[in-house]
């Protein structure tokens, strides 16, 4: 039984079994598992129950499939020679690892340069805070968050977004990174099923994976899904969730249209699963505001949206918001009490009269243009290049492919002794196999001057290894 009551598949719990002997060496890396006609035969069961087992263990990284020979467990190994050629010499790195580096040229962090956000007018805002609100450092907030900051936030979804919402609706966390880890242990035990883009944001791959989650993969491409893939997903293996980021999408930019937006919430109604919509970079666009959100197509109580503030306001503050169904509110809250009983209110009340003010409006105008004129530079510089992309229409990434074997998280260390850090696309992948040659370069970190020196030094690099 899992978390929420209900019986297991008997593929999954095959898949499981299977799984169980892979981990105590019944079949060692590269040993080749009987075939889907003698396990079904070993089993009693349908083959087609065995092959779901079998492409479950492919997707979650446990297997490889050889044409015309087989399933075979999956070692350490099993990579291509050019691979092996630089495995014993490259360093591993983690996200927290890259943002560490101290580097002259910065293309690793999605965060915006502090000289862009509004630092004086936030310190008069905390002054501002300070006099309303003498005891606020001696008193904290609900779990739930501050009522004012959630009736201003509800205000302004009804209005943007011309869809009712109630202050009742809405819990603030410590940013959208806690939101999902609250939902994920409000909806997870170890083997649920979880559905996820590929590639997607590295916090929300080590979440699901912190939850012992399978996760199933969902391609994302510029103009969105596979539905039929999607339908197919949700259909066959029952996800309890599906974590999606479609608007200004981390790493590549991609943002998914209205149309598919309205498809996919009936489908995760049809086949009852929860959509956790991710929105963090909703504000940061050029030219063309993008599609509404997915929660305000969502009729029946299945999308969970949270939106993050901190990129653009101030990530220190750390303020998110997460719009959830009401039959939900009981087990979000208690995850939000054992988390930290609520998130500071000096924080909540700073971020409030910031936000409810005409400075903010004019701060996201200015703020566009700068970011729109940084990835214009990068773009003018990358033009000289053969890599490819997809330029965003708002975001702070884009998203690269080299046209070559070179795998970028071995180039990565390289580019580190040359004071210029990036993401490596395999940081991305849930599965850690596709992506070897993409990497994610910031624009919003480094300023002009910083773009084109370091982008050219990156290009350099890039070309010696080729």
């Amino acid at each position: 039984m899992n978390k929420q009551g209900q019986r297991k598949y008997l593929f999954e719990e095959i898949y499981e079994s299977i799984l169980q002997r892979i981990e105590r060496s019944d079949w060692k890396a590269g040993e080749k598992l009987p075939s889907i006609r003698e396990l079904s035969l070993e089993l009693n069961v349908h083959r087609l129950t065995v092959f779901k087992a079998y492409q479950l263990l492919k997707q979650q990284g446990k297997v490889l499939v050889k044409d015309k020979s087989g399933y075979y467990v999956k070692g350490n190994s099993d990579s291509t020679d050019t691979d092996m050629s630089f495995q014993a010499n490259k360093k591993r790195y983690n996200l927290s690892d890259i943002h560490q580096q101290s580097v002259e040229y910065q293309f690793s962090k999605a965060l915006i340069d502090p000289n862009l956000l509004p630092n004086h007018f936030l310190s008069d805002y905390v002054k501002k805070v300070f006099d309303l609100y003498p005891k606020v450092l001696s008193t904290y907030s609900t779990v739930q968050g501050d009522i004012e900051l959630r009736e201003v936030l509800a205000d302004y979804f009804t209005k943007r977004y011309k869809t009712y919402l109630s202050h009742e609706d809405i819990l603030i966390t410590s940013g959208s990174q806690q939101a999902i880890h609250l939902i994920s242990q409000l909806f997870l035990s170890p083997r649920d099923t979880v559905l996820i883009e590929r590639p997607t944001y590295s916090a929300a791959i080590d979440i699901f994976k912190s939850q012992q989650a399978q996760m199933l993969t969902v391609d994302i491409h510029p103009d969105g899904y596979d539905l039929e893939q999607v339908e197919m997903l949700m259909k066959t293996y029952k996800p309890r969730l599906f974590y999606v980021n479609p608007t200004f999408h981390n790493p590549t930019g991609y943002t998914v249209p209205t149309a598919q937006r309205k498809k996919l919430v009936e489908l995760a109604e049809q086949y009852h699963c929860f959509i956790v919509e991710d929105d963090a970079y909703h504000d940061i666009y050029f030219e063309q505001v993008p599609p509404p959100p997915l929660y305000t197509f969502d009729t029946a109580g299945v999308v969970l949206y949270v939106r993050s503030f901190c990129k653009y306001v101030s990530p220190g503050l750390r303020v998110a918001a997460v719009v959830f169904p009401p039959n939900l509110k009981e087990g979000l809250f208690t995850a939000k009490a054992l988390a930290d009983n609520g998130s500071p209110l000096l924080n909540q009340k700073i971020f409030l009269h910031y936000f409810s003010s005409p400075r903010l409006q004019q701060h996201l105008e200015k703020l566009r243009i700068a970011l729109q004129i940084r990835k214009e530079i990068m773009e003018e510089e990358l033009k000289q290049t053969n890599w490819s992309w997809v330029s965003p229409n708002g975001g702070l990434n884009l998203w690269i492919q080299l046209p070559t074997d070179l795998p970028t998280d071995q180039l990565l260390p390289k580019a580190i002794e040359h004071s210029v850090s990036f993401v490596p696309g395999l940081i991305f992948d849930p599965l850690q196999e596709q992506f070897s040659s993409s990497l994610r370069l910031s624009y919003s970190y480094a300023n002009e001057v910083q773009l084109r020196a370091g982008i050219r030094r990156l290009i350099d690099l890039v070309n010696t290894y080729t």
